[in-house]
């Protein structure tokens, strides 16, 4: 039997005396994992049950039997109420009289706000000492025989303290679990209910009736005995205690009721579907709720129970040198992806998606679309299936829309829901968070749109719907293909005429996309215009391999002698391939082949092999172009002889971090010095790069650029926070390897 984890270990027990009232399941393992880890100078039970008393005597589970609750709590340090929930006022007015000043009093129910209710009731308030907690672990089985050290292993803990709750108390009791495996966490009492009624309390009523329901049929000798093992592992916890449970409903009655009528509702939808035989609904229900369960199990790794996403601390190890061979195809294109989802789900008709990219952000904005009501199945190894509801066809979402780290999707949904009839609100993650969203809330607020943001024009948007947009002419005061994006998208839905004219070129993908799905897009020289009243028809898309993520390898491939690489089908948009043109001012041996069109999409080969750099005043004309792939550029610059200048970049600033100034930040932590100026940088090049650690503060390109500096690098470069490079490049790590990067990964399991 496992062992419970154990952080470090404890110079001396975290408490004297603890007292646990109640030897059931939870209880039992509760004592016998804290004795055995030593975390209680002495473990003393009380129970109503003296055979279960003298069991766990027997076991090992306490050292102590109580003869009374006054006798098991007298001189206790850490009380420990385990008995079922609407046991709890009787049992707290027992042991008030006898309880010690300071000690700490805890229980492992499953209702939080019955608990408080009965400590205010017995002690006239809430104590600071008084901490709620929850164990998320369980087992069918019940009694101190069942007791288990390991129950809490890599299972989650919920505290849900008060205000005032003294912080040494807080902090002790969340040491104790956490050494006897567990993960703590906490909440407020009233969000604890909220979740678990949702979360465990109604799929054990539903197993609880479901068992019930089919006992009761004719045949359900036959049922029980067919039942496959889905059904066997889906009832098992109708095995559970009744009385535990039949007090936990009661319990927690208010919030069990509200998701008992929403699932109700729901149900009935499925029920009329099945009888008049909408199978786009059902199509639509199950593979929205397939995909919840997949795409949520990733983006919040594991941490159900806390309702912001979670990142993993995920760090790079690089060793020095290697080589660049090979023959590969980097992931299909991010802004591509994400537009294939919206026109598809805003078309009429089945769009059929190859080469999608299966990035935690383009996942994000597919999952969104399903919340709104559209049907889409997949993805599997790059294809989707998106059957779309045109238009007017969306659907209010029930709750805030998730974007996890893509700016590209909050600016380009802000458009298009813009002209909705529903409310919707936008969130994201912390990186996302800090992000400024005024560049496109400003300009469709002149078009008639209602939008909220966050202090400072800051995630989250909320959009009211039913609002009247009409066309404007906005000419961008920066250069941005998302704010572009986002009007011409609003502009379908607007009356009359949208302009939209850039100081500069931009990836114009969207307008290629919305021809493509058979929308009319004017261009005359650097202004776009669409008119409201149209419609998209589905089709077929391949998604070209995103030249933003060759470009690492384009990149690797020019400084790293002997290298010779070829990348596969990679976009060739000329609003893309700034890149491919700085290299080749610098001097890279870049050479492109079997160019073609695929969807509206120029692809081509690329065949890269090493070359000396030389240092350039890089053309502003080509920053627009290249405008994410600065940071690696950056360390073709530290490899090439004479020295490069980047000027008007000044939207570097504002990415997912300020990339400017976080690659000169890590380029110095490598010996490299450079001259930061507000819209850009000056770069010496032909400086070593020695070895040293990196924070790439969240940015998934800033980490997979300093990945490719190490090539070149004297010493190993390690760079902390890299969780989001899955964002961008899912498998990055593993293409690295294979053309010869020595890179490892820590921190990236759970």
């Amino acid at each position: 039997m496992a062992k419970p984890k154990q952080a470090q270990a404890l110079p001396e027990p975290l408490f004297q005396r603890m007292a646990v009232l109640g030897l059931g399941l939870i209880g039992g393992s509760l004592a016998k994992a804290v004795r055995e880890q030593k975390l209680a100078a002495c473990v003393v039970g009380a129970d109503l049950r003296q055979d279960e008393l003298q069991r766990g005597l027997e076991l090992g589970v306490i050292d102590e039997a109580a003869e009374s609750l006054a006798a098991a709590v007298s001189g206790a340090d850490l009380v420990v109420i385990a008995v079922p929930v609407r046991a709890m006022a009787s049992v707290l007015t027992e042991i008030r009289p006898h309880l010690e000043k300071n000690a700490v009093l805890t229980d492992v129910g499953s209702t939080k706000a019955s608990f408080v209710t009965s400590v205010e009731a017995v002690f006239g308030c809430w104590p600071d000492r008084v901490i709620p907690g929850h164990p998320i672990a369980g087992s069918e089985k019940s009694g101190i025989a069942a007791a288990r050290t390991d129950l809490f292993n890599n299972h989650k803990v919920i505290l849900t303290p008060s205000e005032t709750t003294n912080s040494g108390a807080l902090s002790r009791l969340s040491a104790l679990w956490s050494a006897c495996g567990a993960t703590v966490l906490t909440m407020s009492v009233e969000h604890h209910d909220e979740v678990l009624a949702a979360t465990s309390h109604l799929p054990h009523l539903i197993a609880f009736s479901l068992v019930d329901t089919l006992a009761g049929e004719d045949d359900n000798l036959e049922i029980f005995r067919y039942a496959a093992g889905g059904f066997r592992d889906f009832t098992r916890i109708a095995a559970s205690d009744p009385v535990m449970w039949h007090d936990i409903f009661l319990s927690n009655r208010e919030a069990v009721l509200r998701v008992i009528d929403h699932f109700n509702a729901d149900l009935s939808v499925l029920r009329e579907a099945i009888e008049v035989g909408d199978g786009k609904r059902l199509l639509q229900v199950f593979s929205r709720a397939k995909a919840a369960r997949d795409h949520f199990s990733k983006m919040l790794s594991g941490q159900a129970y806390v309702t912001a996403m979670s990142q993993k601390q995920v760090t790079f190890k690089l060793q020095p040198g290697g080589d660049v061979r090979g023959d590969i195809r980097v992931p299909g294109d991010k802004s591509i992806s994400h537009r294939s989802i919206m026109l598809g789900a805003l078309s009429e008709g089945v769009t059929e998606v190859e080469g999608f990219l299966e990035g935690e952000d383009s996942l994000a904005t597919l999952q969104a679309f399903r919340d709104m009501g559209v049907t889409i199945e997949g993805p599997d190894k790059g294809f989707v299936r998106i059957h779309g509801v045109g238009l007017q066809g969306l659907q209010a979402p029930r709750g805030p829309l998730y974007l996890g780290n893509s700016g590209t999707a909050m600016r380009l949904f802000s458009g298009l829901l813009a002209g909705q009839n529903f409310d919707a609100e936008l969130t994201g993650d912390e990186s996302l968070s800090k992000r400024p969203m005024g560049r496109v809330a400003d300009p469709l607020r002149e078009m008639g749109a209602v939008i909220e943001t966050a202090d400072g024009g800051r995630p989250p948007i909320r959009i009211k719907g039913g609002q009247a947009l009409k066309g404007i002419r906005y000419d961008m005061p920066i250069a941005s293909a998302q704010v572009k994006s986002c009007l011409l998208l609003a502009g379908l839905y607007a009356g009359g005429e949208t302009k939209v004219t850039e100081p500069a070129p931009t990836r114009d993908h969207t307008e290629r996309m919305l021809q493509g799905f058979g929308y009319r897009v004017e261009r005359e020289d650097a202004t776009a215009r669409v008119s409201g009243g149209g419609r998209l028809t589905g089709g077929h898309i391949d998604v070209p391999a995103d030249i933003s993520s060759a470009a690492f390898f384009l990149v690797a491939a020019s400084i790293t002698p002997g290298a010779d690489l070829t990348l596969r089908h990679v976009g060739m948009n000329p609003t893309r391939v700034g890149v491919i043109n700085i290299l080749k001012q610098m001097g890279a041996d870049i050479t492109v082949d079997n160019e073609r069109e695929v969807g509206g999409e120029p692809v081509a080969d690329l065949h890269v092999r090493h070359a000396r750099l030389k240092g350039i005043s890089i053309p502003e004309d080509q920053v627009p172009l290249a405008i994410d792939e600065f940071p690696v550029l950056f360390i073709a610059a530290v490899c090439a002889e004479g020295e490069t200048i980047l000027t008007g970049a000044e939207e570097l600033r504002v990415k997912e971090s300020d990339r400017i100034q976080v690659m000169a930040d890590g380029l110095a932590e490598l010996g490299v010095k450079t001259t930061v100026t507000p819209d850009g940088i000056v770069i010496q090049g032909g400086q070593a790069m020695q070895t040293g650690t990196v924070n790439s503060h969240g940015d998934h390109r800033i980490a997979m650029a300093f990945s490719v500096a190490a090539l070149r690098a004297k010493g190993e470069i390690t760079v902390t926070d890299c969780a989001n490079v899955a964002t961008s490049f899912p498998n990055f790590v593993d293409l690295a390897k294979n053309v010869g990067i020595r890179i490892e990964v820590e921190g990236a399991g759970g």
